[in-house]
């Protein structure tokens, strides 16, 4: 705009001279000659024209002034009647009292040189080109123009998302860790032999390899993992939206979508990792004020990976109801929350500030046939969620994790002996106490050598207390430091009730925490976004579901204690490299020390 602002400056200040005739020329520099410099010294000052402009456009003047005094003075001009052109002043067409008989009309076209005219159409064209095509793309978008216009509705009502990831998964053992049974193998070996043998010979005998019955805990191992996770998300009425998300996955690893690379050449899995209905009431100001979900879900509650993996879905039916407070401030109602899952671990819920929430779910963990109940899940948690000290955020929530029908049961040697089979878990990881269900041996529980196979389940009952809080401090605008403290205990432990049944007397180990530092972005979104992230865990043998708890730290499971330092660093847009290290071990049971160092490379749209 200065640049025009400039061009038509010059063009009053020009046409202002070429409009006046030559006795007005003659005046205006004999009289006003110091009033015109003056306005060229202000153009000259207020930045409109440099000085060089300046002394042509007095030159210029001057120059004018001098032809209109020449042509003043020249025999046509003194013969001719003022106001009148030369040709018109005593020739045809005059009358007798000297007036033309035809009055003839000044005309004055002002001269504009040509580059003048270039810079005026290029600055034109570049303001207004912007202007209209941002116009245009804005027309377009809200009036569908071309071919989304053309598409059934349907189609613009789908949202899709994906994301890829690629690990290397580094564990270093130490080479003095003790043996350890893999539980999950045995219980598989057991209900399909009818061998007689006792529990290590069967195992060391299994078609599948000697070490079908053991965790590998001695030898490092390098990983090459990937991850697809393909989403879409359909908005159905007002509030209302349906959703399914395709994973590499497998029916029977609950906390991971790895798929492990050197399969010889096998095609991979890939599975419905979620399908679900959701429903949000909303009021007229647009304010959420309960949600409900049903299907295979995403994690309702704020949580850590203490008690659930990130890649654990929940099968059920949950809501989650919000009291408001402070709906109408105007720093509540333009808060932008980020994705609850963006960091590493952590899962910061429904992410409504200034608002008490309370969700409550009911989950079937697993559906048994021919039996009286099955294995469930019912789950509560009461929290806050505050905006403080301006876009800092506090998240509080106590929680309670009832597993009903979790534990082992004893098939006793007067019944059918399979009674009770139910009771040994679908999947586990490692670290949770374990008990024989299937023993007919007058000597209960401590070796299993039954013609119908061996069978394990959880000695404990799980019924868990779940505090977590979530400090979220906003440092120079986009950088956050994000404290986290979390701790669990498990009130289901019984000792008496599993030595009664078992007749093994387990010491209680329920306790778990976790404090944990984040600093940097919320979510790796571009090139040079970074954060990092600093944790100490704990976690005793029987304080959680070692089935559904972290699956990377020591290698999955409980029983373990030590430190976790990630980093993640953008490389390009929803392009970012993550790497973790784990550095763990046993708190109580046989030796095991464990190293991971995951680096993963991760894309999304």
């Amino acid at each position: 705009m200065k640049t025009v602002s400039k061009t038509l400056l010059l063009l009053a200040a020009g046409t202002w001279l070429a409009n006046a005739n030559a006795e007005q020329a003659e005046e205006i520099l004999k009289v006003k000659k110091s009033t015109f410099v003056n306005l060229v010294d202000l153009l000259v000052q207020r930045g409109v024209i440099n000085q060089q402009e300046a002394s042509g456009l007095v030159t210029a003047a001057q120059q004018e002034a001098a032809s209109t005094e020449d042509a003043s003075q020249s025999p046509q001009a003194a013969n001719a009647k003022p106001g009148l052109a030369p040709e018109a002043a005593g020739v045809e067409g005059v009358d007798a009292a000297g007036q033309p008989k035809n009055a003839l009309k000044s005309k004055h076209v002002s001269y504009i040189p040509e580059f003048v005219k270039k810079e005026i159409r290029d600055q034109v064209r570049a303001e207004l080109k912007s202007e209209v095509v941002q116009e245009v793309k804005q027309d377009a978008k809200s009036e569908g123009w071309g071919v989304p216009g053309a598409l059934p509705e349907w189609v613009s009502a789908i949202h899709p998302t994906f994301d890829a990831r690629v690990r290397f998964q580094n564990n270093f053992f130490d080479n003095n860790n003790a043996p350890a049974y893999n539980y999950l193998n045995i219980n598989a070996f057991g209900l399909n032999s009818n061998n007689g043998q006792g529990l290590t010979t069967a195992i060391s005998r299994s078609p599948n390899g000697p070490n079908y019955g053991y965790l590998n805990n001695t030898k490092n191992q390098l990983l090459i993992r990937e991850r697809l996770r393909l989403g879409f998300e359909a908005n159905i009425a007002d509030g209302l939206k349906a959703g399914v998300r395709f994973a590499t996955s497998n029916i029977y690893n609950p906390v991971s979508n790895d798929q492990t690379l050197g399969n010889t050449g096998q095609s991979y899995q890939f599975a419905i990792d979620r399908s679900y209905l959701q429903y949000d009431y909303l009021d007229s100001n647009k304010t959420s004020w309960f949600s409900l979900y049903g299907g295979r879900i995403i994690n309702p509650f704020l949580s850590t990976d203490v008690v659930f993996d990130p890649d654990l879905s929940f099968e059920g039916v949950a809501g989650s109801f919000r009291f408001h407070m402070n709906e109408n401030d105007p720093v509540v109602r333009g808060y932008k929350a980020a994705n609850p899952t963006g960091r590493v671990g952590i899962n910061q819920g429904q992410q409504t500030p200034d608002s008490v929430f309370l969700t409550l779910g009911v989950f079937p963990i697993q559906s048994v046939n021919f039996a009286s109940t099955s294995k469930w899940l019912y789950a509560g948690q009461l929290g806050a969620d505050w905006l403080v000290f301006g876009g800092s955020r506090f998240n509080i929530a106590g929680s309670y994790y009832d597993f009903e029908n979790i534990s082992g049961r004893y098939n006793s040697a007067t019944g059918t002996g399979h009674e009770f089979d139910w009771t040994a878990p679908q999947f586990m990881q490692r670290g949770n106490s374990m008990v024989a269900i299937t023993d007919i041996n007058s000597a209960h529980g401590t070796v299993c050598t039954d013609s119908v196979g061996c069978l394990f389940g959880l000695a404990s009952g799980f019924k868990i207390f779940n505090a977590t809080a979530v400090y979220d401090y906003t440092y120079s605008g986009q950088t956050h430091v994000l404290l986290t403290a979390d701790y669990a205990n498990n009130l289901g432990f019984n000792q008496q009730q599993i030595y009664a049944q078992f007749h093994k007397n387990i010491a209680p180990r329920t306790s778990a925490f976790q404090v944990r530092l984040d600093v940097g972005r919320q979510q790796i979104m571009r090139f040079g976004d970074w954060n990092m992230n600093f944790a100490y865990r704990y976690i005793q043998r029987d304080a959680v579901l070692d089935a559904f708890t972290d699956s990377q730290f020591h290698n999955g499971g409980t029983d373990a204690k030590g430190w976790v330092v990630g980093t993640q660093y953008g490389l390009a847009k929803n392009t970012w490299v993550n790497m973790q290290w784990y550095s763990t071990e046993a708190i109580d049971g046989p030796k095991y020390t464990v190293d991971t160092l995951n680096l993963d490379v991760n894309a999304r749209f």
